[in-house]
């Protein structure tokens, strides 16, 4: 089968660099959207460089030129879109409206994978303010991508490695803390946890496979589908100490928010819906979705003990 080739937008960032990385890996013809709103950010740039060392193709476009993005897109049969959703870092999932624009009139995309990677925003109607902003957005991009009748792969990726593991999902910090752990309720919800080159090599795998076409694929390998406590007794296996354990409980955390600027509101809304409700495990994954551990097992994924090690001394 011949493989399709790919067009990363957003892939400078946290997830996109690690898309790009897989995307050649897999052998893929891949393309890298350089926007010149990149002005004076060396790193940015340098990044491109490599990935154009690497045998990326950089090409040149901005979402405030419809027609540059439309060129873009005519490269290429799949867009994989990795825009930053998150506050604390930067939020533009609404100029992926642009893009979808630009798809639609190109006419030549396959597939078309927005920028989700995180909870399933279609089972997040109920999310509380001010977090809910990110999934009702993330729903107002598919409803275009829809309606433009683009096909479509959306990735649920749920909890980032580097973000809920190293710290033992502690707000606030991104290392393991020493003597004190905070434990959200009793710490018995269940939570996946991916490292984020594995959520890349999956997303890459999903672009040609048919059995993914216009649904949602869940990464849910078994062994990282885990509560808080399991993942704290991990840490302390490896590390040969016991943590002092502190139960925050439901409504203590609520009220935490209104001490916070924004970004740190919708962070504790999110924190609050993976681990007090447990909305990444709490439901079967229905006709629509596939499961990506079970669609390619033969991908070798991290698991959170081995991902811990990092952090030995």
């Amino acid at each position: 089968m011949v493989k399709s080739k790919v067009l990363v937008v957003g892939g400078t960032g946290y997830i996109g660099k690690r898309i790009v990385k897989a995307s050649l890996a897999a052998g893929h013809t891949t393309y890298v959207l350089q926007r010149p709103e990149i002005g004076l950010d060396i790193d940015k740039l340098q990044m491109l460089l490599s990935f154009k060392e690497q045998g990326a193709r950089l090409v040149e476009a901005s979402f405030s030129d419809h027609r540059s993005l439309v060129e873009a897109v005519k490269e290429v049969d799949v867009v994989i879109c990795t825009m930053s959703g998150v506050h604390f870092r930067s939020h533009n999932i609404l100029l992926q409206l642009k893009l979808v624009e630009a798809i639609k009139e190109a006419g030549n995309v396959k597939r078309f994978l927005p920028s989700e990677f995180g909870m399933d925003p279609a089972l997040m109607g109920d999310a509380i303010e001010p977090g809910r902003v990110t999934f009702d957005e993330k729903m107002e991009v598919r409803k275009a991508i829809e309606e433009a009748h683009i096909p479509y792969t959306y990735i649920s990726a749920n909890c980032f490695a580097g973000y809920f593991v190293g710290n033992l999902s502690q707000l606030g910090t991104l290392v393991p803390p020493k003597d004190k752990v905070c434990l959200y309720g009793d710490g018995n919800v269940k939570v996946v946890y991916m490292d984020e080159d594995d959520v890349a090599t999956y997303t890459i795998k999903s672009i040609d496979d048919p059995r993914t076409m216009n649904k949602t694929v869940y990464l849910r390998p078994p062994e990282n589908i885990m509560t808080q406590r399991e993942l704290i007794a991990k840490w302390e296996n490896l590390k040969g100490t016991q943590l002092e354990k502190i139960s925050i409980s439901e409504q203590d955390f609520l009220s935490s928010m209104k001490e916070m600027d924004y970004a740190g509101q919708v962070g504790v809304g999110h924190f609050y819906h993976i681990f007090y409700e447990g909305c990444l495990t709490n439901f079967e994954i229905g006709q629509n979705a596939e499961e990506a551990s079970a669609l390619y097992p033969e991908v070798c994924y991290t698991r959170m003990d081995e991902y811990l090690k990092r952090f030995l001394n």
